[in-house]
């Protein structure tokens, strides 16, 4: 079978987004293609149809294959809990806490399970279109590598290496990749493609042709700053907006930026409404006085972000908005947090622990070490119809009115006597357009009417009719193995 990895000379250089363009472009050439990517590490994580989470990169471009999302499509899933601690997810089950270093030494007896679930995707497709982690040329983690190098010699993967020009120094990064890679891993990539050029392409034409003399990498194209990817879900909290400022739409919302934040790209359906003012606000900064809304969201490390929240003096400002009658949802941890007490009396995020909560919701939670991972539909109390999925650790009670009402008979989440806090486990909440108006309406808003996944959809075609035309689409399927006149 037919199989191309894109690996990058760094991290955020755009392999989550040509991926996801060129599963769709391939898909739309009548392919059957599956995404794959041996290891990543985000808390930004997606609930797969046969019950286990993988990275919400990979979830994406499965749906640019217009496939659902499985866990061979990531088997292995670091999600960081501190600097040098991260939850190992594999083939979407938790298989532990581990630290970097112990990660590091013992993450080679996973090549096995990686190459086991590539070779399913193999046989399923006629292409599968494999991205790397980080860059090849971070050589100090080469020993043991199932992300990048490791990976693509054991199952004779060919390359192709991205370069950013948008960041600068692009001829260095990939000239600096070449002269520090091994024989080995060098004669693996077959090309490079340059991301994110602005601007008139002859002017690089002199650049690209220095990479190649310098090389002997083959040239397969440069793609421009790509407008479209802004409406995809981002994987890596480093693109998150940082700033709050004013805004004259209608109404405001904001979510503060805890220090593990996770799964912030279900608020994108937020950040594109016409009548909604959207914004993260960073770490150093108070939560603004006029919002209408202030949303707690998901974190990988609830007790320890509820503390940080506390250092950083927004439960001062949450409390003086909900004075002013301003109106907060909780987000999984967020809804955690919201109740009077949290407790962790195993150990399950860190040190055992029992700490005060903010007491706006009259539940309580105990951490627990079995995780919920399931997607989820119902309505909300005032009918509108939500589709979302649970993935979460700790069980909350309380005798409060729920939030929401499951179509298998259950509940989630709470509300308080006024309804102007509620929280719950569910996330997507906002990506039905019927959900949203619904939430919406309770600030006075209007909802433009457009489901999330019609935007994502829009914006994978958008891409895939971008790289059609930039890249050299016949060199990239001779490189797979594909014959190119399909």
């Amino acid at each position: 079978m037919a199989a191309l990895m894109i690996q990058g000379c760094g991290s955020d250089v755009g392999k989550s987004v040509l991926v996801a363009g060129l599963c769709r472009l391939f898909a739309n050439r009548g392919l059957t293609v599956r995404p794959f990517k041996p290891q990543n590490m985000s808390n930004n994580a997606a609930v797969t149809a046969d019950g286990g989470e993988i990275g919400r990169a990979q979830a994406l471009q499965a749906i640019a294959c217009r496939v659902a999302p499985t866990v061979d499509m990531n088997p292995v899933l670091l999600k960081p809990q501190s600097d040098v601690g991260a939850q190992l997810v594999v083939r979407g089950k938790m298989a532990g806490t581990w630290k970097a270093r112990g990660y590091q030494e013992r993450k080679a007896a996973l090549l096995d399970t990686v190459v086991e679930s590539f070779r399913r995707l193999e046989a399923q497709s006629d292409l599968v279109i494999v991205e790397g982690a980080g860059s090849p040329a971070e050589i100090n983690l080469r020993a043991g590598d199932i992300a990048n190098m490791g990976f693509a010699l054991a199952t004779d993967t060919p390359v192709v290496l991205v370069g950013d020009i948008d960041r600068g120094h692009v001829i260095a990064a990939l000239v600096g990749a070449h002269a520090v890679l091994d024989d080995d891993d060098r004669a693996m990539i077959r090309g490079f493609v340059i991301n994110k050029f602005r601007g008139d392409p002859s002017l690089f034409q002199d650049g690209r042709a220095e990479i190649v003399r310098r090389t002997g990498w083959a040239d397969l194209g440069m793609a421009p700053w790509l407008a479209a990817a802004r409406r995809l879900p981002a994987e890596d909290a480093v693109v998150l907006d940082h700033a709050a400022g004013a805004d004259r739409r209608k109404i405001r919302i904001v979510v503060p930026m805890l220090s593990r934040i996770a799964n912030f790209d279900e608020f994108d359906a937020l950040r594109a409404e016409p009548e909604v003012a959207f914004a993260f606000v960073p770490p150093g900064t108070p939560l603004p006085g006029d919002a209408d809304l202030v949303i707690l969201p998901g974190t990988k490390a609830t007790l320890a972000d509820l503390a940080f929240l506390r250092v950083q003096g927004w439960d001062i400002d949450l409390m003086a908005h909900v004075r002013r009658g301003g109106r907060v949802l909780g987000v999984c941890g967020g809804y955690q947090m919201l109740g009077r007490r949290l407790s962790d009396p195993d150990g399950v995020e860190g040190a055992p622990d029992s700490i005060q909560g903010l007491g706006l919701l009259d539940v309580e939670t105990v951490m627990t070490g079995d995780k919920t991972l399931r997607p989820v539909a119902g309505h909300l109390p005032g009918g509108a119809r939500f589709e979302g999925y649970e993935m979460h650790v700790g069980r909350t009670g309380g005798l409060v009115a729920p939030m929401l009402a499951f179509d298998d008979g259950g509940t989630d989440g709470a509300l308080s006597a006024d309804g102007r806090v509620k929280g719950c486990y569910v996330h997507g909440l906002f990506d039905l357009a019927e959900a949203r108006a619904e939430l919406l309406s309770e600030l006075g808003a209007a909802s433009d009417g457009l489901d999330q996944a019609v935007r994502i959809d829009r914006a994978l075609d958008e891409i895939a009719g971008v790289l059609e035309q930039s890249f050299d689409i016949p060199a990239l399927m001779r490189l797979a193995g594909l014959e190119s006149s399909r």
